[in-house]
């Protein structure tokens, strides 16, 4: 007869010791999953031609264009560069934190990819946090990039450090939430084509590269409500006018965060 199996020293061995060659069946820590999750999507962002071209060359070159040649037009006797340079800085939050997060993720959810990922023990909740962690890396890049040609094209910024984080930071929560609300309610190429629409009407109305100013007074009561207006504004204020915190366009921007982000949790679906 068989001889009847004891337990070895290297079952008694607690679960995740070195040596004892068990796998642990127990998640990572979710903090450590957010991590992975915001590295994974970070690049693909950055390994996509399409995307890489709309966050990172696009804004750059639109800086160097604008700020270098008499393109378009500005008001005040103000230098090019001081004008354009936080335009461009806000253009490249909205193509970021809107344009490419709503066109990746409607086609994510498409190709049942946020439906797999959700089955996962990282949590809803944590594969939108990844995202956004992403979109914040990807920003830095941008801001790296866009502050260092526009201080080698004699650009000087004034203001409060600070005042321009906060701006950022609800321009990106503001954005996202528009975004996240856009890919979860419409068909991936429906996604695509307002994204993009959305993101050349936001250029061309709201202040990045042309002053509110060359609009009708009517109109410019409107389009100052704007959350690409109200950033590129609150930018203009803080690093061209020394602002310490432009609390007009805040408020704006932090209304429609509460709106987008409330609206993007109550309309998005996941499949």
């Amino acid at each position: 007869m068989p001889e009847k199996r004891t337990n070895s020293a290297a079952d008694a061995r607690p679960l995740g010791r070195p040596g004892s060659f068990r796998a642990d069946p127990r998640p990572a820590p979710v903090a450590r999953m957010i991590r992975a999750q915001a590295r994974f999507e970070t690049k693909l962002l950055l390994r996509n031609g399409e995307q890489l071209l709309l966050a990172i060359v696009i804004p750059a070159m639109m800086l160097i264009a604008f700020a270098a040649e008499p393109i378009g037009t500005i008001t005040g006797g103000t230098s090019r560069i001081d004008y354009y340079a936080p335009g461009i800085i806000g253009m490249a939050v909205l193509s970021t934190a809107f344009t490419s997060q709503a066109i990746a993720t409607g086609f994510e959810r498409r190709y049942n990819v946020l439906k797999r990922l959700g089955a996962t023990p990282l949590p809803r909740w944590g594969l939108l946090a990844g995202k956004a962690l992403s979109i914040l890396m990807v920003e830095c890049v941008q801001l790296v990039l866009l502050i260092g040609i526009a201080l080698v094209m004699g650009w000087s910024p004034h203001g409060d450090p600070l005042a321009v984080l906060v701006l950022l930071a609800l321009g990106t929560a503001a954005f996202s939430g528009l975004a996240l609300w856009l890919a979860g309610s419409l068909r991936a190429e429906a996604t695509l084509a307002a994204a993009n629409f959305l993101f050349l009407v936001f250029i061309g109305l709201g202040g990045v590269v042309v002053p509110l100013t060359k609009f009708g007074h009517g109109a410019q009561s409107v389009l100052q409500f704007l959350p690409i207006s109200a950033l590129t504004n609150g930018l203009r204020d803080v690093l061209q006018g020394g602002s310490a915190m432009p609390w007009g366009p805040l408020g704006i921007l932090a209304a429609w965060s509460i709106v987008a982000i409330a609206g993007a949790a109550r309309f998005f679906r996941w499949e």
